[in-house]
Order: structure tokens, then C-alpha cells, then sequence
């Protein structure tokens, strides 16, 4: 690859993130700004963040370490660098505990050579992780073009991502029923403390329901993906974050923010397609990550053993649980009975914390966000019978190039439905 195709490159990310970042100021200011004015001190600086970020890779694909790597080699150092995340993410697991310890009166000392190490791995990763997503960033390319989703060889816009830790984000949803009003950016790092006071701050000024989730990538441009040592989520998450861009410059991404079904259109779409490139670039170049089929048990000459019947406790289903949840909140809160709502998600809240599920916080929110990642039926989309007509466009194209020609031009739910054949 020569130089003039970087600078091209660079020319093509520069004048979609200028595009990109005049959309995001258009949503509700009166509104966004009532919210705001708990969160403005807090807030995260994606200006900064996208300038810093187009700095490296812009200087990483000008080196095209990658180019000069065999296919083998390339995938080792992926495989090298998820294991040096797993390392440090347990040093970082190891200082956490020796702090925490009420018996260590110094942990500063306790976990010295702990900080040490942990220092070293974070510079290692510095100069091993731009390399590494570049690697993945061709692999991705690789399975696009096959599947006819590129122009000449290239994607529109460049699959472009940098591992980075994440921001929060703000969720605010009215009370009286489930659906995402604003969704705003907070810095990382907030402590549990002031993450309840900007949720209680919010909800008390405004009466609505707050919510500060963690996310696990950000469709900016580049886009912002958590660090990890697991490299099927992540190459995943970094398609998911792509089909953001792709759609963003079409009409369905375009219109993102008009209405809660089109939001849910969008998010199932980058669900599934995120999962399908996901699948195919592991199968290919990392094989020994896909999920092997359960063995199958030899056929046994024994007499069966007559077993005692016992009355074993079902066993407890967090998709079917949450859509549960979902669907009965939905109609109390239809009735108007905002309090009983409330006050039953909570006590669901406490039933799946008791099963594992350690959710801090199930209000009107929670399931505004996550309700609108519907490519798999149930859990928090309750009865939204969008996900559902997503899955079944999918299900309905030929390829998933099709599919995404087909749903990325659509402006409405109305499409969608006379698409499947639904109105």
C-alpha cells in the first residue's frame, strides 16, 4: 500500500468524523440541557478523544506494520496480545484485592512490585495494541469484501477502531413509560458514589427515570472498543461499532435518534451483523476459538438404571426472567400505576441478584437501553415487536449485503413492516 492511499484514507475518516460530530449536536437542546446541567462537569471529551486517536492510527497505517507480517505471524501477534491483556487484567485484579484487604495496613507497599509489573504491561500494550488492530482491522476487511460489502477492496467508511477505556453513559427515560429520552456521555473512572448522585440528581430534578450503564463500544469514528483478553467479543464488538458508520451515512442511521423503533432498527441491525462478521473472521483465522459441539455419548449395553424420581427446583432463565420483567412493567405502567412498577422491578431486581445476576440498578432506563438490542427474542425487549422484524428481514435476504442494502434505506418502522410482509 503506498503512502498516497494513507493520506487518501485519512482525507475520506476526516470528512465523515467532521460530519459525524455536526449530526451530534443536533437532539433535543432544551431538553438535553435540563439533563445536562447535572453532568456537564462529567461529561466525556470526544473532540479530544477522536484527535488523539486519529494522531495513532493515522501514524500506524503509515508504518503498515502488518504488510510486512505473514498471515501466521499476524495472527500470533493477536493471539499475543489478548494474552498480555489477560495478564494484566489479573496483576490489576491482584492490586484491587490487596487494597480492599481490611488485614493490609500498607497496601502501597504490600502491592509494589504488583505496580510495577502492572506498569510494564500497560507499556507493552501501548506499543503492541495499535499493531494488533490493524491486524483485525484487515481481517474484518477481508470478510466484507468477500461478502460484497466493500468498493474496490475498501469499506465505506474504513473499519477503524481504537481500544481505549470507555465512557459512561447516562440513560434518562420518562417514568410513566419505557422509552430512552437522552443518552450522555460520562467520563471513565466515576466511582459508585458519583454515579448515584448524578442518577438521583437527575431523576429528582427532572421526575424520569436515570440509569448509568457501562458500554462496551462507542460508534464514534474511530470507533472506541473496550480492551479485553477475549478476542471473539472484541472483534465482534468492533463490527457491531462499524455497521454504526456504515448506517450513519445512510438513511437509517441518519434518522437514529427520530424515533425509539428506528433506534431499535439500528442497534439490531449492527447486533446481527456485528455477529455474523464476528463468526466468520474467527472461524477463519482463529479457528481454535469456535465453540466446539457438545460430544455425543456411546451407546451403552448396560440395563438402564431405574432412576427415583425427585422434585429438582426448574431452573432459573435470565432471558425468560427479564422478558417477564418487561412485559409486566410495560402494563402497569400502561394502567398508570407508575409506583407498583417501580416498586416490582426492584423486587425482580433482588430475584436475579439472588441467582447471580448482579444487576445494581432495573428501572424504566434500564430496559429503554438494553431493550433495544433485540436480535435475540425476549429478555429486556419484552413484547417490541421491532428485533423481531429485523430478525425476520434477515432471515428473509439472501446475504447479509442484501439485507444491509435493503434495511440501511429505511426511515421508518412502516418500512420494515411492509418489508416483511407485516402491514
Amino acid at each position: 500500500m503506498t503512502r498516497f492511499y494513507y493520506w487518501l484514507r485519512f482525507a475520506i475518516i476526516s470528512l465523515f468524523i467532521i460530519t459525524f460530530i455536526s449530526q451530534s449536536n443536533v437532539f433535543e437542546p432544551d431538553r438535553k440541557d435540563r439533563v445536562r446541567a447535572y453532568t456537564r462537569m462529567v461529561e466525556f471529551d470526544y473532540v479530544g478523544w477522536t484527535l488523539d486517536a486519529f494522531v495513532s492510527k493515522f501514524n500506524q497505517a503509515s508504518l503498515a506494520t502488518s504488510q510486512f507480517l505473514t498471515n501466521h505471524q499476524n495472527e500470533q501477534q493477536v493471539r499475543d496480545c489478548m494474552a498480555l491483556v489477560s495478564t494484566l487484567d489479573q496483576v490489576n485484579n491482584q492490586i484491587d484485592i490487596i487494597y480492599a484487604d481490611p488485614s493490609i495496613r500498607k497496601p502501597e507497599e504490600a502491592g509494589h512490585s504488583l505496580i510495577i509489573r502492572r506498569d510494564e504491561l500497560k507499556q507493552q500494550q501501548a506499543l503492541i495494541q495499535p499493531i494488533c488492530e490493524e491486524i483485525i482491522e484487515q481481517q474484518i476487511v477481508s470478510v466484507l469484501d468477500d461478502w460484497q460489502l466493500t468498493t474496490l477492496g475498501q469499506t465505506i467508511p474504513p473499519v477503524l477502531y481504537h481500544v481505549t477505556p470507555l465512557p459512561y453513559a447516562l440513560i434518562t427515560s420518562p417514568r410513566n413509560v419505557i422509552t430512552q429520552e437522552q443518552n450522555i456521555s460520562l467520563e471513565h473512572g466515576l466511582t459508585p458514589e458519583e454515579i448515584t448522585r448524578i442518577e438521583k440528581n437527575v431523576e429528582n430534578a427532572l421526575d424520569v427515570s436515570a440509569l448509568v450503564v457501562p458500554i462496551g463500544g462507542v460508534g464514534v469514528y474511530p470507533t472506541m472498543v473496550l480492551s479485553t483478553s477475549d478476542l471473539t467479543w472484541q472483534i465482534k464488538t468492533v463490527a457491531h461499532e462499524w455497521t454504526h458508520n456504515y448506517l450513519t451515512m445512510r438513511p437509517l442511521g441518519l434518522n437514529y435518534e427520530t424515533t425509539p423503533e428506528l433506534r431499535t432498527m439500528n442497534e439490531t441491525t449492527a447486533e446481527i451483523t456485528g455477529k455474523e462478521v464476528g463468526e466468520e473472521v474467527i472461524k477463519r483465522f482463529y479457528p481454535e476459538l469456535v465453540p466446539q459441539p457438545a460430544p455425543v455419548e456411546e451407546p451403552t449395553t448396560e440395563p438402564p438404571q431405574v432412576a427415583q424420581p425427585t422434585a429438582a427446583p426448574p431452573k432459573f432463565n435470565y432471558n425468560k426472567e427479564m422478558h417477564t420483567t418487561r412485559i409486566t412493567a410495560d402494563h402497569l405502567l400502561s394502567e398508570g400505576k407508575i409506583e407498583e412498577a417501580e416498586t416490582y422491578m426492584e423486587q425482580r431486581r433482588q430475584l436475579m441478584w439472588q441467582h447471580g445476576y448482579q444487576i445494581r440498578r432495573l428501572n424504566q432506563a434500564y430496559f429503554a437501553f438494553y431493550g433495544a438490542y433485540a436480535d435475540v427474542p425476549g429478555g429486556a425487549a419484552g413484547n417490541d415487536p421491532v428485533g423481531p422484524a429485523v430478525v425476520k428481514l434477515r432471515a428473509m435476504s439472501g446475504s447479509l449485503a442484501d439485507f444491509l442494502n435493503r434495511i440501511s434505506g429505511m426511515t421508518s418502522f412502516d418500512e420494515l413492516k411492509k418489508a416483511v410482509g407485516e402491514s
